[in-house]
């Protein structure tokens, strides 16, 4: 029978191999993102340096102060994938000097181990590194960094969302939201790891052997699937990402910065008119940006009119529009030889799954029953 730590040796070393392959395919593949490419390559390099550590000491053994610097270096995770967030969420954003806010956590770490280890001799450093937990400097970085990585959590959730809410406000394109759906899924994996990692290091000091092992197993099993994960993500997905203005704010954001006028009431009667008059929703690729320049107002004042005057977001709101002129034509004795797919089409949707849950969201049926009844 094969030992535990012969598994988790083996399992850490695929791991690692494929982190770094993954993240020298990032760094060399012609792209528009190279920045996002570049912060998430780095996440899974000092992710692999932080996995290293199940079986890299079988072949080397670093000196004391090299394999702490090795340990800390994990404090760039969170950081690096909050910027990584950002950029994808953004088609404009750059790294700027604020954002060496970031470096922070890592500096934490080693002022705090510059006393007791970092000026110590060999002898203090070992006793040290042996008995970290117990110390203060141990219990205080341990608090320190559950305490930061909620709050980039917390972060990375409240981008996220608010990513959301813009797509809904500006976008009708279901295409658009391919990066929201991509970031949703990479924050619950990376929570279930996290989860997975907690709960591993809580048997560490709790539990057996032979437990923490199998539990360190089951998280580097789940490590192998995440990094196939995304590998068939960038197989099926190549043109992914596209990001939004990083100057765009949502309608309530704008109603901060901007009163509303007394012109609303004509501005809506406006916007109404054009959309029956133009059927600009026709178009499947329209956006509240275009919109706005076809009728020749403010982009920000079009999302307020929308957004918080009809109470809908700009999703729904052409939806709306786009599932009345089909009602119209499946109501259309002359048209029923027209099927569901050209009719969806027609109306400005692109597939026949947003049709479907557009046009039941508004009138309780599908297409097809909707057809048969009218």
């Amino acid at each position: 029978m094969i030992n535990n730590n012969v598994i988790i040796g083996i399992l850490g070393f695929i791991i690692v191999l494929l982190f770094l392959f993954f993240s020298g395919f990032l760094l060399t593949v012609k792209t528009d993102k190279k920045l996002s490419n570049r912060l998430l390559a780095a996440f899974l390099i000092i992710t692999a340096i932080d996995i290293s550590a199940f079986f890299y000491t079988n072949f080397i053994q670093l000196p004391l102060a090299i394999e702490m610097l090795r340990i800390r270096i994990s404090s760039f995770k969170n950081p690096l994938l909050f910027l990584y967030i950002l950029s994808i969420i953004y088609t404009n954003f750059q790294l700027k000097k604020k954002h060496l806010v970031h470096v922070l956590p890592w500096l934490v770490h080693m002022i705090v181990f510059i006393p007791n280890f970092f000026l110590v001799d060999e002898n203090a450093k070992l006793t040290f590194f042996n008995t970290y937990e117990q110390t203060s400097e141990g219990s205080f970085l341990t608090i320190f960094g559950t305490f930061t990585s909620a709050a980039y959590f917390i972060a990375e959730i409240y981008y996220v969302v608010r990513y959301r809410k813009l797509l809904l406000e500006n976008y009708t394109d279901k295409n658009a939201f391919n990066n929201y759906i991509w970031l949703k899924q990479l924050l619950i994996l990376l929570s279930i790891g996290q989860i997975l990692t907690m709960i591993k290091n809580t048997l560490r000091s709790s539990s057996s052997l032979e437990l923490t092992n199998t539990f360190r197993i089951i998280t580097l099993l789940f490590g192998v699937f995440f990094i196939f994960w995304l590998v068939l993500k960038a197989l099926n997905s190549p043109k992914l990402f596209r990001g939004i203005d990083v100057n765009l704010l949502t309608s309530k954001e704008i109603i901060k910065e901007k009163s509303i006028d007394e012109k609303i009431n004509s501005e809506l009667e406006k916007l109404k008119k054009y959309m029956i008059s133009e059927k600009p929703y026709l178009n499947p690729s329209l956006s509240i940006r275009s919109l706005s320049e076809e009728i020749k107002m403010n982009a920000r004042d079009v999302s307020v009119l929308i957004n918080q005057n009809l109470n809908q977001h700009f999703f729904d709101f052409i939806n709306e529009y786009r599932v009345k002129e089909a009602m119209k034509i499946l109501k259309d004795a002359a048209k029923k030889e027209v099927t569901v797919l050209e009719v969806l089409y027609e109306v400005g949707f692109n597939s026949k799954s947003s049709f479907n849950t557009a046009f039941k969201k508004y009138t309780g049926l599908t297409p097809t029953q909707f057809r048969k009844t009218a």
